[in-house]
C-alpha cells in the first residue's frame, strides 16, 4: 500500500516532537539526575554514529560487496575498544580546558586562530556529503513510501522541519554553559528507537518472509551463491583500508566529538561505552544481512539501500514504517547534532573573531540570532550539496565524507602523542590531504551530475566503479597528509607558545594540570581586558558568572589588594604577584 504525503510527513513531526519533549522534560529538571546521567544513557547518545546510512545504505553496501558492510560497524566499535586509551585522553583534555570542538583543540594546541578558522571550513566541506546522505535517504525513502515522482521537493520540507528542530534543541538560550543534558537524552531516546525499528524490520523479515532460522538455513543450502557473494569481496583485501578508515575518522566527525566529549555528562561512562557501543551496534550489524536476504528473495523491486521498505510492502504490514522510522531517526539524529555542532565552530572561530561589539548593542540577543542562522547556513549548504550530488549512491556520498575526516587525523595524533608537530605542518597537511580528495573525489562526482567535461583525467578511474578506488585515493591522501605534516614540522620553527601547548596537550601530562600565567593581577584587570571585546556590562556580567567555578571572592581579594597595595608603599623592594588560575571559559 502506498502511504499519503501528510501520513508520513506526521510521523516525521510527531517523533521529532516526542524527541523534544524529551529534552524539555530533562531541561525542566523533571528526570532525576541518576537517570540523565546513567552510562546507559551515555551510550545509547553515542548510537547517533549510526546514521541513515546504517539502516539504509549498509544493506545496498553489503549487496554490491558483501561483509565489507562490517567496517562500518567494527571501525568505530574499534575506538572505542581502545577507549582507556585513545579516547581518555582526549576527554580529559576537553573537559580540562573547555574545549568544545576540533577547532577549538588544534587552536589550543597549535596556539594559532588559523587552525581554527581552516579547521571548520574543512570541517564543513567534510561533513557535507554525510549531510546530504541523511536528506537524500529521508527524502527518497518518503518518494518510495508515497509513490511520488522526484524526492527533490520532500527533501526539502524534512530540511525546514529540521532546522526548526535543530534551533528549538540549540538555539533557544543566548548563552549555553551547562551540559546539553536535554539533547543527550533525546539522542538517545533516538538510539533506542532507531535500533528497535531497525530490528523489528529484521525480525519481520525473518519470520515474515522466512519461517524463521531454520527455514533461512535451508535457503541458504538451496542458494549457495548468496554466501559466496557476502565473502567474495573480501578476497581483494581492501577491508583491511575500509576498517582502518572507519576506525580513525569515526572520532573526529563533529557529532560524534560533540557528543563523546563536548556532552559527556558523566566522565565515567566512556569506559561503559568501551563495550556498551560496539554492542549496540553489533545489534543493529546482525540484521543487516537478513534484511538483504529476505528482500532478494523476494524479488523486492526497491533498490537494495530500501529493502527494509520493499519487505515492508511485501508483508502487508507495519514493516514499511518501522523502516521509514528507523531511517528518520537515524538521518534526523546525526543532522541536529552534526547542525549544532557546525554551528557552533562557525560562530567560534569564523564569525566571532572578525566581528566586534558595537556600542550599546545586546551580546546575548546578537549570539542567540546568529547561532540561528547558521544553523540555517548549514542545512542550506546541506540542501545544495544534496541537489549537486543526486545521482551518486548513499554509499558514495558516505564514502566521500569517510576519507575527507581522514584528513584530521595526522593533527589530531600530532597534538596528542608528537609534541614536535607545529602549526606549520598541520596547515601544509590539511592542504595536501584535501586536494588529493578534491581533485580524486569530490571533482568527479560533480562532474558526473552537473554533467561537465572530465577536468582531470585521472580522476575518471573513480566514475566505473568508486568503491573499487575510494581506498586508494584514501591511503594517497592520508600518506601524503602526514608525510607533508611531519616533513614541514620538522624543518620549520616550533614557537615558545607551542612548545607549552604541546606539553599541555600530550598524553602522559594530562595527568597532572598545568597553569597558564596570565598577565591580569586582579580580577578588575580581568574585567578591563574582556572589555575591549565584550563592551562593559557583558564583561563585567560574564566574570562575575564564571567566579563561582574558581573559588574566587572578588570582594576579599580587592581587600588583599588593597592591603598588599599599603605594605608595598611603607616598603621599597617590589615583588611580582601574577596569579595562575585554571582556566575558566567565558561565553
Amino acid at each position: 500500500m502506498d502511504y499519503s504525503l501528510t501520513q508520513l510527513f506526521l510521523i516525521a513531526v510527531g517523533y521529532l516532537l516526542l524527541l523534544f519533549t524529551a529534552a524539555w522534560v530533562t531541561d525542566r529538571g523533571w528526570l532525576p539526575a541518576r537517570f540523565v546521567r546513567h552510562p546507559a544513557v551515555y551510550v545509547f547518545s553515542l548510537g547517533v554514529y549510526a546514521s541513515a546510512w546504517a539502516t539504509y545504505g549498509s544493506v545496498g553496501y553489503a549487496h554490491a560487496y558483501g561483509y565489507n558492510f562490517l567496517a562500518y560497524f567494527l571501525g568505530i566499535s574499534g575506538v572505542f575498544l581502545l577507549a582507556p586509551i585513545l579516547l581518555a585522553p582526549i576527554l580529559r583534555l576537553t573537559t580540562t580546558y573547555q574545549l568544545s570542538s576540533l577547532a577549538d583543540l588544534f587552536a589550543f594546541r597549535y596556539r594559532s586562530r588559523f587552525a581554527g578558522t581552516l579547521t571548520t571550513l574543512m570541517m564543513i566541506a567534510a561533513t557535507l556529503p554525510l549531510l546530504a546522505l541523511q536528506i537524500k535517504a529521508v527524502a527518497e525513502s518518503i518518494q518510495i513510501l508515497s509513490g511520488r515522482q522526484s524526492p527533490d521537493l520532500m527533501a526539502f520540507w524534512f530540511c525546514l522541519v529540521i532546522t526548526v528542530f535543530a534551533i528549538l534543541f540549540g538555539a533557544r538560550h543566548a548563552t549555553a554553559r551547562e551540559k546539553h543534558e536535554g539533547l543527550v537524552v533525546a539522542i538517545a531516546l533516538e538510539s533506542v528507537i532507531k535500533v528497535a525499528a531497525f530490528a523489528g524490520v529484521g525480525l519481520l523479515a525473518l519470520f515474515g518472509v522466512f519461517d524463521g532460522p531454520l527455514d533461512l538455513s535451508r535457503w541458504l543450502n538451496d542458494n549457495p551463491q548468496m554466501l559466496e557473494r557476502l565473502y567474495a569481496p573480501l578476497q581483494d583485501g581492501t577491508w583491511h583500508s575500509l576498517i582502518l578508515a572507519f576506525f580513525v575518522s569515526a572520532v573526529v566527525m563533529p557529532h560524534m566529538f560533540h557528543m563523546a566529549f563536548t556532552e559527556n555528562l558523566n566522565p565515567r561512562a566512556l569506559l561503559s561505552a568501551s563495550w556498551g557501543l560496539p554492542l549496540l551496534l553489533l545489534l543493529m550489524a546482525l540484521w543487516v544481512p537478513i534484511i538483504l536476504w529476505a528482500g532478494v528473495a523476494e524479488k523486492v523491486t526497491t533498490a537494495p539501500d530500501y529493502f527494509s521498505l520493499g519487505i515492508g510492502f511485501i508483508t502487508d504490514g507495519p514493516g514499511a514504517i518501522l523502516g521509514y522510522l528507523a531511517g528518520l531517526a537515524g538521518a534526523s539524529g546525526i543532522l541536529i547534532v552534526a547542525t549544532l555542532a557546525l554551528s557552533s565552530m562557525c560562530l567560534n572561530h569564523l564569525v566571532l573573531p572578525g566581528r566586534r561589539l558595537r556600542q550599546g548593542e545586546n551580546l546575548y540577543r546578537w549570539l542567540l540570532w546568529l547561532r540561528r542562522l547558521l544553523i540555517v547556513g548549514v542545512l542550506a549548504l546541506a540542501y545544495a550539496f544534496y541537489t549537486a550530488t543526486t545521482e551518486q549512491s548513499l554509499s558514495e556520498l558516505g564514502v566521500l565524507a569517510f576519507v575527507a575526516t581522514l584528513q584530521f587525523v595526522p593533527g589530531l595524533i600530532g597534538a596528542l602523542f608528537w609534541p614536535g608537530g607545529n602549526r606549520n605542518g598541520l596547515f601544509a597537511g590539511l592542504i595536501a590531504g584535501f586536494t588529493i580528495w578534491t581533485i580524486a573525489l569530490l571533482l568527479p562526482v560533480l562532474e558526473s551530475n552537473w554533467q561537465f567535461e572530465p577536468l582531470l583525467g585521472p580522476a575518471g578511474l573513480l566514475r566505473p566503479d568508486p568503491a573499487q578506488q575510494w581506498h586508494n585515493i584514501a591511503a594517497a591522501s592520508i600518506i601524503a597528509n602526514t608525510l607533508v605534516f611531519a616533513l614541514v614540522s620538522l624543518f620549520t620553527r616550533t614557537r615558545e607558545t607551542e612548545i607549552n601547548a604541546a606539553e599541555t596537550c600530550a598524553v602522559d601530562s594530562l595527568r597532572r594540570p598545568y597553569r597558564w600565567e596570565l598577565e591580569s593581577e586582579t580580577v578588575d584587570d580581568f574585567i578591563a581586558s574582556l572589555t575591549e571585546a565584550l563592551g562593559p556590562v557583558t564583561a563585567e556580567r560574564e566574570v562575575e558568572l564564571a567566579l563561582p567555578e574558581t573559588g574566587v571572592d572578588r570582594v576579599r581579594q580587592r581587600r588583599k589588594d588593597s592591603e598588599a597595595h599599603r605594605h608595598h608603599d611603607r616598603r621599597q623592594p617590589e615583588c611580582e604577584h601574577r596569579i595562575e588560575p585554571t582556566p575558566v571559559a567565558i561565553q
